[in-house]
């Protein structure tokens, strides 16, 4: 023998997992990922306290095709056998072991694209724990956002329960032998009774608890339709809390941008299974196109089973194809097949602009290397307490706008505005990186604004700074109060004053012409083109992609448009000072030959 020939695995986990690092089959960076993660623990996981053990993987594998069926599609009535990811996903959940011999894995995150049987695997796991694992008094629970997201697992349990055991005669089921009791007639079912290990499983809407509750599993499916994160964590608090085997299954499709919840705990997982963020209770499985084949997913079938690890064996080819030739003509469903699909996280509805173009955009921007080229500062002031915006416009030396904004919300009140405006706030806040300031007291304090646009004024070459009209008096007021000297430009035929000079921005519809006067409908277009063309980066951050999700944008019956407050979906006010910078920084530029993209008619959608 080849004393370089690979050693044949003891299990099926581990041989999937090294087929994928071999590349014997086509897989996303992120699902590369998580198999070297699983070989890299093979070798030094004994040093911190964990152990493979083939037995409790191989346990869990015989189990599905042994006890359970299909219970739809084209293989209907045949035995469950796993899927070749299925495999490597639940083998790693039993497999891996803690010293204790307690499961290693206290969460699991399953990410894929539609189709691709996460559910009846969570489902047959939720029976296996429960009915079979050996666990007296076990407690498994469904949940989701509502009853109905709920629903879709556990009916596939409960659907398991009552087909034929495969080997058995037709219609000799768990149900008939009486391993299991169902409560409930037909879709009513709710809840499935193992009457020998005085065992349950149970769906509940997402808020519903039971009391005392003492999970060994709790299985949330559909993520990014969560609204908020309240019961994933409190029932993950219940997870840790049990002494032995306990587990949160997380399920879902790639969530869209605005899908807070479920992006959330993605970029965590993602961060596991790069090994960014060291987390030895947490498994991922993220199934996703890379980016490098993002642009031209339409037209590379071959890397569709990066986010489709089914298809061909279980989700027919035909499926996606039809997906994607009717994406190819519509750019709205083009969004949804891209996200829901292929993983790709864009989609959100009704982005104000093509959210690809959007995302394209993002990166970072370094204030420090921009020293020295002009800039222009824009500024939206919040009522009281909801979120103030200042952003800043760079023309560097390419002529590419270099764009970030900073925002301003209170410490009082802000998990109540987190939990109202599903954006986590509280949690953005304690990341410099976001830019968001939760300042002290129940009112913002423009004196903070007002001390930034200072600091910012004096190390950088500031133009002037654009502000909508309401509440400019009280940031006047602020500017005396810290000794920082502005005023307000009323027309090229008044004399100028001292200090940074500040200019109006209307906000509405209306366009005029008078002294390149700023409008929102001109800003707009002037975004929208640098956007398109790929001639600006927006500096990244959540709380500005959240403002860009959420912004609406309407038109008049000359088409020029202008962000709507009242009609937007939650808080908007970086987009509308990201506009209004842009307008500014390029309201003296050159623009005669117009935006290629306006010539070809490509608009918002």
């Amino acid at each position: 023998m080849n004393s370089r020939a690979r050693k044949a695995p003891a299990d099926p986990a581990t041989a999937w997992a090294q087929d994928a690092v071999a590349g014997k089959f086509v897989v996303g960076d992120l699902v590369a990922a998580a198999a070297e993660r699983h070989l890299r623990d093979l070798k030094d996981g004994k040093q911190r306290g964990l152990y493979w053990s083939s037995d409790h993987s191989n346990r869990v594998l015989r189990f599905l095709p042994a006890m359970l069926s299909i219970t739809e599609g084209a293989k209907v009535g045949q035995p469950f056998h796993p899927l070749p990811y299925h495999r490597f996903v639940a083998g790693s959940l039993f497999g891996w072991r803690r010293e204790s011999g307690r499961m290693r894995f206290r969460s699991g995150w399953i990410e894929t694209g539609k189709g691709q049987a996460k559910s009846p695997l969570m489902a047959a796991i939720g029976i296996y724990m429960t009915g079979f694992y050996g666990i007296q008094r076990a407690k498994a629970f469904a949940i989701g956002q509502d009853k109905n997201t709920a629903n879709v697992l556990f009916k596939d349990a409960v659907a398991m329960c009552r087909a034929t055991t495969p080997g058995h005669e037709d219609g000799d089921s768990m149900l008939t032998r009486g391993d299991v009791l169902i409560r409930g007639e037909g879709d009513n079912a709710w809840k499935i009774e193992f009457p020998e290990h005085d065992a349950l499983f149970q769906a509940l809407a997402n808020g519903e608890a039971v009391s005392g509750p003492k999970p060994t599993l709790v299985a949330a499916d559909e993520i990014h339709e969560f609204k908020t994160n309240t019961s994933i964590e409190l029932w993950k608090e219940a997870i840790a809390k049990m002494p032995g085997d306990a587990l949160m299954l997380l399920g879902t499709n790639t969530p869209a941008s605005n899908q807070i919840v479920g992006t959330e705990y993605s970029e965590f997982y993602q961060r596991v299974a790069k090994g960014e963020f060291y987390d030895d209770e947490a498994f991922s499985f993220i199934a996703r196109v890379d980016k490098a084949d993002r642009e031209e997913v339409f037209d590379k079938p071959e890397v569709w089973t990066k986010a489709l690890p089914a298809l061909g064996v279980t989700f027919p080819l035909e499926n996606i194809q039809g997906r994607v030739n009717t994406a190819k003509q519509l750019l709205s469903t083009a969004l949804s097949v891209k996200r829901l699909y292929f993983g790709i996280p864009v989609g959100s509805t009704d982005f104000w602009i093509a959210e690809e173009a959007w995302s394209a955009v993002q990166g970072k921007v370094d204030e420090l290397k921009l020293k020295g080229f002009k800039c222009w500062l824009a500024l939206d002031l919040s009522k009281k307490n909801d979120l103030t915006a200042l952003s800043c416009c760079w023309i560097d030396r390419h002529g590419k706008l270099q764009v970030k904004t900073w925002y301003w919300t209170t410490k009082v009140g802000i998990e109540d505005r987190a939990r109202a405006d599903m954006a986590p706030y509280d949690k953005w806040a304690l990341d410099p990186a976001t830019c968001l300031n939760a300042v002290d007291g129940a009112v913002i304090d423009k004196t903070f604004v007002a001390a930034k646009v200072q600091e910012i004024c004096a190390t950088h070459a500031v133009e002037f700074l654009a502000f909508d009209p309401a509440g400019m008096a009280d940031f006047i007021t602020a500017c005396e109060e810290i000794g920082f000297p502005v005023w307000r430009f009323r027309g090229s035929d008044e004399p100028a004053g001292k200090g940074l000079k500040l200019v109006s921005h209307a906000q509405g519809k209306l366009v005029r012409f008078e002294d390149k006067q700023l409008t929102m409908p001109r800003s707009i277009e002037r975004l929208e083109d640098r956007i398109l063309e790929k001639s600006i980066t927006i500096d990244a951050s959540p709380v500005t992609y959240s403002c860009a999700a959420n912004a609406c944008v309407v038109s008049d019956g000359q088409e020029n448009r202008a962000f709507d407050k009242e009609r937007s979906r939650g808080r908007i006010d970086g987009m509308v000072t990201i506009a209004m910078a842009v307008g500014a920084a390029t309201n003296e530029m050159a623009d005669a030959k117009g935006s290629p993209y306006e010539r070809r008619g490509m608009r918002m959608v």
